[in-house]
């Protein structure tokens, strides 16, 4: 059995539940994981048995617990740190960890307004306000990204990295609800959606067969 177990909330809508299980597919260490449904009459007994926070994800390695996608991807770069977690240049990382900590904490907006839906396709959706800024702000971030690392690889820093697996549900959504961008950040959300870990997740969030009625972004 694996050391590693990640606690996980429903592929299909549980963007803080991908964010580290695509970083824990980039260490290349085998893992186990649970899927826990999201608003389901037991959900908060079952994710409170595996976490204090009684939220999704939780890491549990060996007596190391982790209740934070965040801080599960800052672990697990300090434990594999050959893994390309972080770009490899200072000034890099610390650019790095700013956007990623600019995630974790903004753009509610449109977290609010454009859930993560997998199953879903919303092209006719009207972005509410707000929404509309937090996009802009966010194809700014890709495109400085882009324009200073584009002969390095097709993600933000040239290789996968904690950043694209913090911004992959965005560009979940964007395909989600057919959100217009400009060719850089187009051609980036296409990187992000054809990585091989994240068309596996993809297939497995199509493929399971829980349903939260009257969704409404649940843990993001």
């Amino acid at each position: 059995m694996s050391d590693f177990t990640i606690i996980l909330g429903n592929k299909n809508y549980s963007s803080w539940s991908l964010r580290p299980w695509l970083v824990l597919r980039k260490t290349g260490v085998a893992f186990t994981e649970e899927v826990i449904p999201l608003y389901a009459p037991e959900s908060k007994s079952r994710l409170l048995a595996h976490g204090p926070s009684g939220k999704v994800p939780v890491l549990k390695h060996g007596d190391v617990t982790i209740w934070d996608s965040l801080a599960i991807c800052e672990y697990l770069a300090e434990i594999f740190p050959d893994a390309g977690l972080w770009p490899e240049n200072s000034r890099d990382r610390a650019f790095a960890r700013a956007i990623c900590a600019e995630m974790h904490s903004g753009f509610m907006a449109l977290r609010d307004d454009m859930a993560m839906d997998m199953r879903a396709s919303h092209p006719e959706h009207i972005p509410g306000p707000g929404v509309d800024a937090d996009i802009t702000r966010i194809t700014e971030i890709w495109n400085q990204c882009r324009a200073e690392n584009a002969n390095q690889g097709p993600f933000l820093f040239g290789d996968f990295t904690i950043a694209d697996a913090m911004f992959a549900p965005v560009a979940s959504r964007f395909r989600t609800y057919g959100t217009k961008l400009d060719k850089i950040s187009a051609d980036y959300t296409d990187a992000v959606l054809h990585w091989p870990p994240l068309v596996e997740w993809y297939e497995e969030a199509l493929a399971e067969p829980f349903t939260i009625t009257a969704y409404n972004n649940p843990e993001d």
